[in-house]
């Protein structure tokens, strides 16, 4: 490792300690991400990003420590610092070994953080989900948040932007109105809103870590849904766990499409691609 001064310089001021040596680390695609080593001996992971949307970093430092008030929930990384340019997380050291006793730990940790609840569908700050803005605004039921916080808005950016045909976007429209039928109700579940594969780290200490919050209160199924939209080792093993320490509503695995709509209109936005049209394809299996 060496040292980059004026990362390294950041760094010092906003964690009062200095940095010995950084380095980069690959694999993020909006932020910069670095490796600290610090003179007390820890490691540590600073991503920054210059001109970040306004309360970029903040919203996801909040998002991970709200997630990790869960005593026995998913274990998040501690957030040393944050400000409007970067974040400061402490190191999550991984393994190339994805086990199952982890995949089981994973489970009943994350029924534990649903099971934590929220305050409300919602929250009381607006987000984001990748570089996107994303709505909070409180909402009464999960089908109303989700429709006008979820689907609509990303269904208009995704054909502002050209990724969705008209055609598609009407199959779409067509299951707003459905979802107080689809969708079983609960009381708003903790969570992290954007579970996917990539933000899940298979830590050496044996612990499944999850990062990139885009926390908010909801239904739970979104945090299944992603995880079934993009898969995850031993996904089986970590519904299994879930359901023991949680048991979910009847016909959950029918609801999953429901729920990846969101997911697939977010990465229609950003990606373009076939998503909006797989949108579509999912929503016409419900109306």
């Amino acid at each position: 490792m060496t040292r980059q001064p004026l990362v390294a310089r950041r760094a010092e001021e906003l964690l009062g300690t200095a940095v010995v040596a950084t380095a980069p680390v690959a694999g993020g695609d909006i932020a910069t991400a670095t490796r600290l080593r610090l003179s007390t001996g820890a490691t540590a992971l600073m991503k920054t990003l210059p001109h970040a949307p306004e309360g970029f970093f903040e919203a996801e430092a909040a998002g991970l420590r709200w997630l990790g008030e869960v005593e026995g929930g998913v274990p998040v990384p501690e957030v040393l610092a944050a400000d409007a340019e970067c974040v400061i997380l402490a190191w999550v050291e991984q393994t190339g070994k994805t086990a199952v006793d982890s995949a089981v730990a994973f489970g009943r940790a994350l029924a534990r953080t649903h099971a934590a609840g929220a305050p409300g569908f919602g929250l009381d700050k607006d987000g984001f989900i990748g570089r996107l803005p994303m709505p909070n605004r409180p909402a009464e039921t999960w089908p109303e948040f989700y429709a006008t916080r979820r689907l609509l808005p990303y269904l208009k950016l995704a054909r502002d932007r050209g990724a969705v045909e008209a055609e598609d976007a009407s199959a779409i429209e067509g299951i707003i109105g459905k979802l107080v039928s689809l969708l079983p109700e609960e009381p708003p579940a903790r969570l992290h809103g954007d579970l996917w594969n990539g933000n899940c780290l298979w830590g050496a200490d044996g612990r499944v870590h999850v990062v990139d919050p885009a926390a908010h209160g909801g239904h739970r199924e979104l945090d299944l849904a992603m995880l079934h939209l993009f898969g995850l080792p031993h996904l089986p093993r970590v519904m299994a766990s879930y359901e023991e320490t949680t048991p979910l509503a009847e016909g959950w695995e029918d609801r999953l499409g429901v729920h990846q709509l969101f997911p697939l209109l977010v990465h229609a936005c950003m990606f373009g691609g076939g998503y909006g049209a797989r949108a579509a394809d999912v929503a016409r299996r419900y109306t």
